[in-house]
């Protein structure tokens, strides 16, 4: 039976003492000095937090051996209890002191810092997304010296169980994000799979330059109605969707429906990566290179209809030998030619004009979950894919020619403006 008191926490100092002078002992510390300079600071370390420690109980209690009056608490021994150092749990013997009026622990914020665990979830996940495993976790950390060689919280469920509550917090903090104060002017849906799981994720280009990841979701395909959540759920979530957006997609028409059914002046943009390997896929190998190359000049020409006529003209030399490879192209050829129908400058359609930017984000989460040998759910691969999109996140630069946002803000707006015309009531009033 025990009781009541022992288990009573009292916090009596909101933070740590920091000692005026710490006073290390270089004998104690010589033997570190051999195993190199980071054991010797780890060893110095140890010290000062001891030192720490002791000014924190002297701060509560008083000077050692000296009569207190009214003091508020006292001192109760020393115990068993661990840090964290480097990734690991080192064992470590903390004072005690217990309250003088009711006998409740007290604690010792130097302790409760130095002992805080939040740090190892976010080495397990910074090392895991760096692509170190489980196994080889311990093996990974850096060596600290032989006097903190007892060390736990390396092992595999241990660095496991830390991963998986980092990666959900990580997958919470993204799909919860509030995005009213995002004034996006271009859009990016596209699908990564991860084996049988397939996540859509999502990518906003502020007026800024900067780039967003805004959701992700679980499905089998890149479906309208699995897309049209996603979308929803960034409404929701208070993003504008009544400005004008250029939503620059691949060749999927789950994509394109589900965008023009959430957002209210959606332009679209075909990517042209994916059209002209469309085409190449129907071409044998010796016309691809010829055509792809013809495609990339009429990309880059200095009007959308000089690019039209261009590639008009292509898919009629290809109806008569390679008449899928024409269809191909003539599908969706409008809107491939968005950016130039713009006016959108070179530097800035360079950027736009495909969906490389989200692309390169997924292969961020994909080069990230390389280790992963078996994905056990869809949960799985949401909080994988969510992990490297927050890791990616410390990688963007803004999009080049950013500098030209705001003339396709006007763009688009000038688009609307001219292409919605103003719906005309005659009604004939008459007098009473």
């Amino acid at each position: 039976m025990s009781n009541i008191y022992q288990s009573k926490a009292v916090d009596m100092s909101p933070t740590p003492v920091m000692p005026a002078e710490v006073l290390v002992s270089l004998g104690q510390i010589a033997e570190s000095a051999k195993e190199g300079l980071l054991a010797l600071a780890v060893g110095a370390g140890m010290q000062v937090m001891y030192a720490m420690m002791d000014a924190d109980v002297a701060g509560l209690v008083g000077p050692k051996g000296k009569h207190v009056p009214d003091r508020a608490a006292v001192r109760h021994g020393h115990e068993d209890g661990s840090v964290t150092l480097g990734g690991r749990r080192v064992p470590v013997r903390r004072p005690r002191v217990r309250a003088a009026v009711g006998g409740g622990e007290v604690r010792l914020p130097s302790y409760e810092l130095f002992s805080s665990t939040e740090v190892l979830g976010r080495m397990a996940l910074e090392r895991m997304l760096a692509g170190l495993s489980t196994r080889r976790y311990g093996h990974g950390l850096e060596p600290v010296g032989e006097q903190v060689a007892a060390a736990s919280a390396t092992s595999r469920s241990a660095v496991s169980r830390r991963f998986v509550a980092a990666t959900e917090q990580a997958l919470a903090q993204l799909m919860a994000a509030d995005l009213s104060g995002l004034d996006l002017v271009a859009v990016m849906v596209d699908g990564v799979g991860f084996a049988e799981h397939l996540c859509v994720v999502a990518l906003g280009i502020g007026i800024d330059g900067t780039k967003h990841p805004l959701a992700l979701v679980e499905g089998s395909t890149e479906n309208a109605t699995l897309v049209r959540d996603l979308l929803v759920g960034l409404r929701e979530r208070g993003l504008d969707v009544t400005r004008p957006i250029l939503a620059v997609l691949d060749g999927s028409k789950a994509l394109s429906r589900a965008v023009r059914e959430v957002f209210d002046k959606p332009i679209i943009q075909r990517c042209q990566e994916h059209k002209i390997r469309n085409v190449r896929d129907r071409l044998p190998e010796k016309l691809r290179s010829l055509v792809q190359q013809r495609m990339r000049q009429a990309y880059h020409a200095d009007s959308a209809l000089a690019a039209e006529a261009k590639l008009t003209a292509l898919a009629a030399e290809l109806d008569k030998t390679h008449p899928g490879a024409a269809a191909s192209l003539r599908e969706g050829l409008p809107e491939t030619l968005t950016v130039l129908r713009l006016g959108v400058p070179p530097t800035l359609a360079r950027t736009l004009r495909s969906t490389n930017p989200i692309e390169s984000m997924i292969s961020i989460c994909r080069n990230h979950s390389t280790n992963v040998k078996r994905w056990r759910d869809g949960q799985m691969a949401l909080r994988w894919c969510a992990a490297g999109m927050v890791e990616a996140t410390t990688q963007f630069r803004r999009v080049n020619g950013h500098m030209h946002l705001p003339k396709l803000r006007a763009a688009l707006e000038r688009h609307f403006r001219e292409t919605v015309t103003p719906v005309q009531h005659n009604q004939t009033k008459t007098a009473a």
